[in-house]
């Protein structure tokens, strides 16, 4: 949601709140640390043109004088694991070269055993966390998709190649990585457009430094089906064959997001067996077709990732 207009302002709401899962779908127990809201990209998929009443860019100027809030909530619960993110409502990183919000965060989580902070982005905004002393705790991850998508449907956001070069150069400075493929577009050729995705990720990545992977379909509230009718007609993810869904949100059919997971799965597996893959808001029905297994509900889900941040972070 393309705008250059940055509104600073104080967030009077709760600063830490879990991600919105809905009945009859797995949620991964994410904890959303909230730092802005929109985007300076304008991808034609993006939810946040539906969920905001206007497009401009907040950046949320107390965070500062909140976050001990959070630090309070962590150590109230020195038994509970807490994996926070800041990627949910606006890019972890995209504006840090305007705020430097990872200096005032990075020194918090590095090194607190019971939580972790991931920082998801499209962009190459790396140089603040790269200067940074602070590797322990934090987790960089990019949202990534076929190149095809990523040209059309990205505005603003880099190549996936270029994404996948500042992952690299994350990696070689120490830090731990995660991916995210989502949405997952059904398109022209989608098979061979994740499959190169997939090649460039052998190109650049170890990837015995991925904690996760996760990958989830393209989903979106209709109000969200005119806008982007709207603000970007040659758009193609509205090709597909879409449902509505019990959470309200439409949703391809799901014999169509099974063959998509089950392609990107065993194509990844083929790549590292061990890349902790895991579906985003699907049913369990869906994740034992698609991935052969089912964490079964919300905590057997948080467990499981919950086991990966104990294998990578001792």
């Amino acid at each position: 949601m393309k705008n250059n207009l940055v509104e600073l302002l104080d967030f009077k709401g709760d600063i830490l709140k879990p991600c919105p899962g809905t009945r009859g779908y797995i949620c991964c127990g994410y904890q959303i640390l909230n730092i802005g809201a929109n985007c300076p990209l304008d991808c034609s998929y993006c939810i946040l043109q539906a969920y905001f009443k206007d497009n401009r860019l907040k950046v949320f100027s107390n965070l500062e004088e909140r976050i001990g809030e959070v630090v309070r909530q962590i150590e109230a619960h020195p038994d509970r694991l807490y994996r926070i993110g800041t990627g949910e409502f606006t890019d972890s990183l995209a504006l840090d070269p305007l705020t430097g919000w990872t200096s005032i965060l990075l020194p918090i989580f590095s090194g607190r055993k019971n939580a972790v902070l991931e920082l998801k982005t499209k962009t190459l905004s790396i140089e603040g966390i790269i200067k940074s002393p602070y590797r322990d705790r934090i987790i960089v991850s990019w949202s990534l998709n076929s190149p095809s998508i990523s040209e059309r449907e990205e505005r603003g956001a880099p190549s996936i190649e270029a994404r996948l070069e500042a992952a690299r150069r994350c990696q070689k400075e120490g830090f731990t990585l995660g991916f995210h493929f989502d949405p997952l577009v059904i398109h022209k050729e989608w098979q061979t457009g994740y499959l190169k995705t997939i090649e460039l990720l052998d190109k650049y990545i170890d990837p015995a430094g991925i904690i996760w992977l996760s990958l989830g379909s393209f989903r979106f509230m209709p109000a969200l089906k005119q806008i982007i009718r709207r603000r970007h007609p040659k758009s193609c993810v509205l090709n597909g064959e879409f449902i509505l869904a019990m959470d309200g949100k439409m949703r391809y059919f799901k014999p169509l997001r099974t063959e998509l997971y089950d392609f990107m799965r065993k194509n990844l597996e083929s790549w590292y067996g061990d890349l902790g893959l895991y579906l985003c808001m699907e049913s369990d029905d869906v994740w034992k077709r698609a991935m052969g297994w089912s964490p079964g509900d919300s905590d057997g889900l948080a467990g499981y990732l919950d086991s990966r941040v104990r294998k990578f972070f001792k």
